[in-house]
This record gives structure tokens, C-alpha cells and sequence, in this order.
């Protein structure tokens, strides 16, 4: 038997059960990180005396945990408590906001890699190549064409539910790239995927303007004669062992991949307002054979149109929260043609209309 390969017109040997059984395993593995993020959002919280109790308990953590230097924390889980702590001091730049005060040597064994590496090309390389031992979230590509870039991708996380960590992330890097040349460097541009409109302010100051969201990519870069830059406290003895025990921890981490479902999830977001996105063009952008994503999708208890109805019910919510969005421009936004038919939707998910949430949203806030 032959199983077919969306988008090839070739066929390829049936794959075993097993093998399917073993790779949906793989892809429900939870991708972890250091949590040191959580644990800069934890300390700042309890600094302002919020009561962290219920902010650990949503977020699915306890304080045991977060105050153990050692454990690692789930990535979903670190996402959940940085918008609670976010949400719980008012400050909607939190990640921004903690990532210019963290000490850059708690990123550990990263940052001393990058920090003993001879050219910011090499460094930033090498970023993106041990990415994952502090973050299995996250996936880092680095370009070098006419310009330098460091391309940031979500792994077995759903990127349209964050955007403390990855704020905090970013600002992070740019500021690596300034402390190891001693430049105050300025991006060409800073591309994120999420919105922001009333407090992009402080962003365009940091990084020099050229600052986008609702972008396509989440991505920073800078002009190609960048990569050249000597680092200040480059020691290649130094790199060279750890570079090896870089490549020892890269050994030991395990396949995280998390749910097939953020995966599906992160397909479907930018295919959403233009129409596109269906179980046959997903499963093409994901390599796979539409019955193949099926598949794993049904091992997760779910099927295509149940993600992409609880997707469009997630995003609704949180663009109606963003009063410069008009009913209809999220109706587009999240794959209507038609406000009526949006409507309809959002009251079989909330119980209300949208006009209704936000008035109720406003009424909150006041």
C-alpha cells in the first residue's frame, strides 16, 4: 500500500503504525524551558505584593516550583502566568518591561556561549542553534542575505496565545547584541506577529522604529555589515568548551514537539483573513497527507473544524479587547465574510453578542 503526499504527486511507502503511534508520542511531549522568565514575572509580583496564589493555580504551577532554580517549567504554563502577572499589575509590557532589568547572565550556558563567540555573526549562530536547551518553545533560524536576521518560530506552543514571552524574548536579544559589540545597535526592523497599537511607543524608542505588528513573521534584523562586529569579551579557549557542553545539553533534550493541535493552530492563524484556511491547505503547509493530520488530530480527541472553531473563538475575544478594532475588521480578521455570520458565532461561543462583550469589557475597566 502507498500512502499519498500532499503537494508532491508522488507516492511513498505506507507508514507503520507504530512508527505514527511513536511520532504522535513525540508530539505530545510538553516543550519546557528554564523558566527564569516566569520566575523574574514571580518576584515581581510578589515585590508588589499581588497575591500569587491563583495566579500560580491558573497558570497550572505552585510556588515550589518556581522557586526551584532547577525544575524546568512547561512553556504553556510560563505563557499563562506572565499574562495573568501581567494582567494582575496593569502592565501590559511586562515581558518588554522585565527584559531590560534581568541580569543577562541568568540566561546561563546561552549567554555565555554567544558571549565568548569572536563575531556577532558567530554568536548570534550559535543563538539560534542552542536555542532550545533554555526554551524548547522556541525555534530560532538565523539569515545572512542582504541584511542579518533572527527568524523566531513557536514549537508545540500556540503562538497566537502569547505575547509576554515573546516581547521579553526579543528585547533580550537585542540587548545581547548591544552588550557583546558595547554598540548602542539599531535594528533595521523588528516584525512582530501579534497586535499592539496604544502602547507600541515605547517599542518604537527601543528599537529604533521600524517596528510592525500584526507581521507575518516574528523577526529581528539588522544591516548586513553588522555580522562582522568583533564581540568585546570574546575568548575562543572559552568557546570551545562550551560549545561542547552546548552540544551535550542540544544531545540530551528530548524530541518536545508538544500537541499536534498548536501546530495546526500556528498554520491557521495567517491563513485566517483571507479565506484559506482548510483542513486540505493545511495539512499541505505542514507536509502532510490530509488523512495524516486527521489522524493525529483524532488522537488528540479532536477533528479539523473543532480547532479551527475554538482558534476563531480565542482570537475574537482578545481582538475585541483592543477598542481600535471595529466589529467588522475582526470579523475579517478571524476568517467571516459576513459581521452577521460573525455574530452568530461569537454568541454560540460567549452567550453574547460582540457589541455586548465589549460594552461589558468597558464597563470592567471603569
Amino acid at each position: 500500500m502507498c500512502q499519498d503526499v500532499v503537494g508532491t504527486g508522488q507516492t511513498q511507502p505506507q507508514i507503520s503504525s507504530a512508527r505514527v503511534v511513536r511520532d504522535i508520542k513525540q508530539l505530545s511531549a510538553l516543550p519546557t524551558a528554564t523558566g527564569q522568565l516566569a520566575r523574574l514575572a514571580y518576584a515581581r509580583a510578589r515585590k508588589a505584593k499581588i497575591e500569587l496564589a491563583p495566579l500560580l493555580k491558573g497558570a497550572g504551577l505552585t510556588d515550589q516550583q518556581v522557586e526551584d532554580q532547577d525544575f524546568r517549567i512547561a512553556v504553556r504554563s510560563q505563557i499563562k502566568f506572565l499574562d495573568a502577572v501581567a494582567n494582575a499589575l496593569q502592565d501590559p509590557l511586562l515581558g518588554f518591561h522585565l527584559a531590560q532589568s534581568a541580569d543577562l547572565r541568568e540566561l546561563g550556558l546561552l549567554y555565555y556561549v554567544a558571549a565568548s563567540s569572536e563575531t556577532l555573526d558567530e554568536a548570534l549562530q550559535r543563538a539560534a542553534r542552542y536555542s532550545s536547551t533554555a526554551n524548547e518553545g522556541l525555534s530560532l533560524k538565523y539569515r545572512a542575505g542582504p541584511d542579518i536576521s533572527i527568524e523566531l518560530g513557536y514549537v508545540g506552543v500556540a503562538r497566537h496565545l502569547d505575547r509576554q514571552q515573546i516581547e521579553c524574548f526579543i528585547t533580550v536579544l537585542l540587548r545581547v547584541c548591544r552588550q557583546l559589540t558595547g554598540l548602542r545597535l539599531v535594528p533595521n526592523r523588528l516584525r512582530l506577529v501579534h497586535r499592539r497599537n496604544s502602547e507600541r511607543s515605547e517599542f518604537d524608542a527601543y528599537f529604533g522604529g521600524n517596528v510592525e505588528f500584526s507581521a507575518s513573521v516574528d523577526e529581528l534584523s539588522f544591516a548586513r555589515k553588522t555580522k562582522d562586529l568583533v564581540v568585546v569579551s570574546a575568548d575562543r579557549y572559552l568557546n570551545r568548551l562550551l560549545v561542547a557542553s552546548c552540544e551535550e545539553a542540544l544531545s540530551r533534550r528530548p524530541a518536545s514537539r508538544g500537541p499536534f493541535r498548536s501546530t495546526v493552530e500556528n498554520a491557521i492563524v495567517p491563513l485566517l483573513p483571507h479565506g484559506k484556511a482548510n483542513a486540505p491547505e493545511i495539512a499541505k503547509r505542514l507536509g502532510l497527507s490530509q488523512r495524516t493530520a486527521a489522524r493525529w488530530l483524532s488522537s488528540e480527541g479532536l477533528t479539523f473544524s473543532q480547532v479551527l472553531d475554538a482558534l476563531r473563538g480565542d482570537l475574537a475575544r482578545q481582538y475585541l479587547a483592543d477598542q481600535d478594532l471595529s466589529i467588522s475588521r475582526i470579523a475579517w480578521l478571524v476568517g467571516y465574510q459576513e459581521v452577521s455570520a460573525f455574530t452568530h458565532a461569537f454568541k454560540r461561543w460567549t452567550g453574547k453578542t460582540p457589541r455586548e462583550a465589549r460594552l461589558q469589557q468597558a464597563q470592567t475597566r471603569c
